[in-house]
């Protein structure tokens, strides 16, 4: 069976793409054994370059390699990948839109122990806002695999966002996969649940619970944040009574925002966002106990969905 660590499966699928093509670099700001590019490191010490932390000079660092005809891959925690190496992101990488690719691992409240200076609640916020970046957030092990097995050809820079911890198997193994799909896990009449990353198995959930209550909600995977699908947006939100977006991101700027910047002009439900109020996160002996204390459950999602329902039925 496989693992149901997004870091175990990113770094074996990255070991996968260096065997695979001898371009594929690996550096890192000395989290090697989080992130675990340290597998890659295992098996090509002389395409491993570990930066120290010196997230900037790393960034400009990937930007030099892909000129030179390289396909980098920088590792580090997401709130130092998007908030240290910013401006080296920006002008560096994506202005040339190089094919440089950023893993930001332990993202959103995911470092649970570590508090709000390692906890990136708004880093899709930031990478969506940048033209020619790519944001993808897996749901799962196995849909980080198939990212990475599309990393290779895809063009310009991408983000790609890991969760610390095991996630519950959701992504169909053999379901075809593409960057840029939007993924329906679920059928559903009543409401339209958009997820992302940890949310979505949350979204599955949700919809048990509200199928006992007589509410039939289909269960949306929004994997590619960015670019988005819009008509696929669309035509999901097409027929229900209400629509909710689940992530584990501020609710100012990330997937919410998304998708109703995709509904713009169009005619659809209300709809309500569940995701992190603005603030920053904290620290928390279990993973859990942060989901629950910012709202981040199936009993929020279902709630939001009742909430609307009961509104249109005044």
């Amino acid at each position: 069976m496989k693992s149901p660590s997004l870091r175990n499966a990113y770094g074996e699928a990255l070991v996968a793409l260096g065997r695979k093509d001898d371009r594929v670099m690996a550096l890192e700001a000395d989290l090697g054994k989080s992130t675990q590019s340290v597998m890659f490191q295992t098996e090509f010490p002389d395409r491993y370059f570990q930066m120290g932390i010196a997230e900037q000079d790393m960034m400009s660092t990937a930007a030099g390699m892909a000129l030179a005809g390289m396909i980098p891959f920088v590792h580090t925690f997401a709130i130092f990948a998007t908030g240290r190496a910013y401006d080296q992101l920006r002008n560096s990488v994506c202005v040339p839109n190089l094919p440089v690719r950023i893993c930001g691992s332990s993202a959103g409240l995911s470092d649970f122990g570590d508090g709000k200076t390692h906890q990136s609640v708004e880093d899709v916020a930031l990478m969506r806002a940048i033209p020619n970046l790519t944001v993808i957030c897996p749901a799962d092990a196995i849909e980080t695999t198939k990212m990475m097995e599309h990393m290779l050809d895809w063009p310009g820079p991408v983000y790609i966002r890991i969760n610390r911890n095991d996630l519950p198997f959701v992504t169909p193994e053999n379901e075809p996969y593409a960057i840029g799909k939007v993924s329906l896990l679920r059928q559903g009449r009543d409401v339209a649940i958009f997820a992302a990353g940890v949310m979505v198995s949350k979204a599955l959930e949700a919809a048990t619970t509200l199928e006992a209550d007589g509410i039939s909600a289909r269960v949306i995977n929004v994997s590619t944040i960015k670019p988005l699908d819009r008509d696929a947006v669309i035509r999901y939100a097409a027929g229900v009574n209400a629509i909710v977006t689940a992530e584990e991101h501020t609710l100012i700027g990330g997937l919410g925002s998304a998708v109703v910047e995709a509904l713009r002009g169009v005619a659809h439900a209300p709809v309500e966002f569940v995701g992190v109020t603005d603030r920053f996160g904290t620290s928390a002996e279990r993973y859990d106990i942060l989901m629950e204390r910012y709202g981040l459950t199936a009993e929020a999602i279902a709630a939001a969905a009742k909430t609307i329902l009961r509104k249109n039925d005044k």
